[in-house]
């Protein structure tokens, strides 16, 4: 295998140094000797080394994608030795250098059918790996969204108390309103709304674990009076609500839905009402997802059929389902921070979570919650929070300032 091997891999190799200097070693066979193998790029020692375990890999490696590379991995066709942040790196250089047609400005829009049955199916596939999986690299709450750092040296737990309360604060949240929470995960932000701000709090997920657990902590803090949990699609919610928040959910309605789901919002929401839509979106003004093969990475191993809309169309689309943007909140750098540290206690689960969740779903979520940390650094995708109320509405009675969100 090694003579052939390295027959097949270095004109690659050769072509990618002349466009790229990478601290990167390829190696193969059961025991390659140290330093063998071949270089892509002028060190004394390398960053990443990237053995090659099977045959398979060499197409996926021949031309390098972050979907083919993220594949290889994943599939266990390579293994790859170096910290996360050194491999997220390598691989960006990789399939930048090697991409013959694919860059950050030709980003594709893709389209799924959406249906309640496969949104139900996505959403189970994701988030129904196991409670335990979460609770080992969340936060304590399982809060399991951007967090906000008002300060930037919060704790994770300390921030995302905070960006549940600065959403809170930002609907103007006040006793026995009813508050509808789209995708209320383990239900943190719920049981603070009642708690807190004493609201009558509704949510609904489409995780059958999540609704489990989250019913069992609200009755373990005795709010069952207060807090109801549903397993419900957005679409089957009946009566009308005060305050609605969607936070981290709207990522699985689909691009051509998202006019439908910000109507349907509309429909359930007082006259006086206020909402916060919280989700992740594409920073490509067409709607496409992440370059270089992120995107079909992410739908092939993480998030089935998920799409992220440019701000833009955000603003469009919820304006034709007859809300009105009233604030407009950047978090990208929020959510970078956020991601690292759920990659770096990832990294520390180490063993215990391989043996979890078994070797293939360790390797795919190791590259995502990296990778997803590389997309929000270097402007890929991004985060806004969107406050909006019922479009048409009188001025008056709007607040003159942003202070209210901000009370300290």
């Amino acid at each position: 295998m090694t003579s052939s091997m390295e027959a097949v891999l270095s004109p690659w190799v050769a072509q990618l140094k002349s466009k790229s200097n990478l601290p990167l070693l390829v190696q193969w066979g059961e025991n390659p000797a140290p330093g063998s193998g071949l270089r892509l790029g002028d060190f004394s020692s390398p960053k990443v080394v990237i053995r090659v375990r099977k045959a398979g890999a060499v197409p996926l490696l021949l031309s390098p994608t972050l979907d083919s590379l993220g594949e290889a991995y994943v599939e266990g066709l390579i293994d790859v030795d170096g910290s996360v942040d050194d491999i997220l790196e390598m691989a960006h250089r990789l399939a930048e250098a090697g991409s013959r047609t694919e860059s950050r400005l030709t980003r594709i829009a893709r389209h799924f059918k959406h249906t309640p049955k496969s949104d139900s199916a996505a959403v189970q596939y994701h988030y129904d790996v196991s409670n335990a999986f979460y609770q080992a690299w969340l936060d304590p709450a399982m809060v399991y969204s951007c967090a906000y750092f008002e300060n930037g040296d919060e704790s994770l737990e300390e921030a995302q108390l905070k960006k549940i309360d600065h959403i809170l604060t930002k609907v103007q949240l006040q006793p026995n309103q009813r508050l509808l929470d789209i995708g209320c995960g383990w239900g943190a932000l719920v049981m603070r709304a009642a708690e807190k701000f004493g609201a009558r709090c509704t949510g609904i997920t489409l995780s059958q674990r999540q609704f489990e657990l989250a019913t069992e902590r609200v009755r373990a803090a005795g709010l069952q009076d207060r807090i109801e949990i549903r397993l419900q699609d957005y679409r089957d919610v009946q009566g009308q609500f005060d305050r609605i928040t969607s936070v981290g959910m709207f990522e699985h309605v689909g691009l051509r839905h998202l006019e439908g789901y910000f109507a349907c919002i509309n429909g359930l929401l007082a006259d006086e009402g206020w909402v916060l839509n919280h989700g992740i979106t594409s920073t490509d003004v067409n709607d496409g997802e992440t370059a270089y093969g992120g995107g079909r990475f992410i739908d092939r191993y993480v998030f089935p059929q998920g799409e992220l809309p440019h701000i833009s169309t955000v603003l469009k689309t919820l304006q034709a389902g007859g809300l009105e943007a009233l604030d407009v909140e950047s978090l990208r750098r929020h959510y970078a921070r956020t991601t690292g540290l759920w990659s770096q206690a990832f990294e520390a689960g180490g063993e215990t979570l391989r043996d979890m969740v078994g070797e293939r779903r360790w390797r795919i979520w190791r590259v995502y919650l990296a990778g997803c940390q590389w997309a929000f650094e270097n402007d890929e995708i991004s985060l806004y929070q969107v406050l909006c109320r019922k479009s048409g509405r009188p001025a008056r009675g709007l607040p003159w300032s942003r202070r209210w969100m901000y009370p300290h």
